[in-house]
């Protein structure tokens, strides 16, 4: 049964990153193309070598990077949905897969955006490349982390409080520990004064949007795939 759930998650997370990615060339692209031309003029990199070309990066490169990444996240999901149907009552199979898939959104995506935004990669300064993805990488190590620390507070609390009680006990502690996890991490500025506001925030909502798609389309692929192999489970 789970090898079953994951090569159909593995599917899944192939056709959301496609989706996603494609999103991303149509519309975040252009933003980055644009955040490169502001870099140019300012001369902030001048002299140095392109080892692979700007349309190989937004085309091979993108796509190759966002179909890795979504095969393992749909395997991801696969695995947690198999872990946990039966276990969160009596939630049918697409249903179970899209509310995961909005808690990533959430745990994985928009907290972790909060604090550090995503910016052009022409945006930033070369000598803090390290600092910034460690930070980051904390972030979302935390991210997670108090995530499973408010379902495991959510767990507890069940023979004592209602299941919406329960739940909202356990968001509390999901945001009281992202906040702090937020509020001890380092802050990171280090865009341009002169850059335009504009094209910053677009890019910004362009990269969310994509992500968000990818869940969104990943968990309903998943979902309608794994109801045939789940629904006889709800049934008996």
């Amino acid at each position: 049964m789970t090898r079953l759930l994951l090569w159909r998650g593995m599917l899944a997370g192939l056709a959301g990153a496609f989706v996603a990615a494609t999103f991303a060339l149509l519309v975040a692209e252009p933003h980055v193309d644009a955040a490169i031309a502001f870099e140019a003029r300012h001369a902030l990199h001048h002299g140095q070598v392109e080892l692979v070309s700007r349309a190989t990066q937004k085309t091979l490169g993108l796509y190759t990077a966002m179909l890795l990444y979504g095969t393992a996240l749909g395997g991801l999901l696969a695995i947690v949905v198999a872990a946990c149907h039966g276990r969160v009552g009596a939630v049918p199979p697409r249903a179970l897969a899209l509310l995961l898939a909005a808690l990533a959104c959430v745990v994985l995506v928009l907290a972790p955006a909060l604090k550090y935004p995503p910016t052009p990669p022409a945006v930033g300064l070369h000598e803090t490349v390290r600092l910034r993805t460690g930070a980051f990488l904390a972030m979302l190590a935390g991210s997670l982390l108090a995530a499973l620390g408010g379902a495991r507070v959510a767990q507890r609390l069940g023979p004592t409080l209602t299941p919406l009680d329960r739940w909202l006990a356990g968001g509390f502690v999901y945001v009281a520990s992202v906040t702090l996890v937020a509020a001890l991490l380092p802050r990171v500025d280090e865009v341009p004064t002169d850059f335009p506001a504009s094209l910053l925030w677009q890019y910004r909502v362009a990269a969310i949007a994509a992500q968000l798609i990818f869940w969104l389309v990943t968990a309903e692929l998943f979902g309608r795939l794994a109801q045939p192999l789940l629904a006889p489970r709800v049934a008996r």
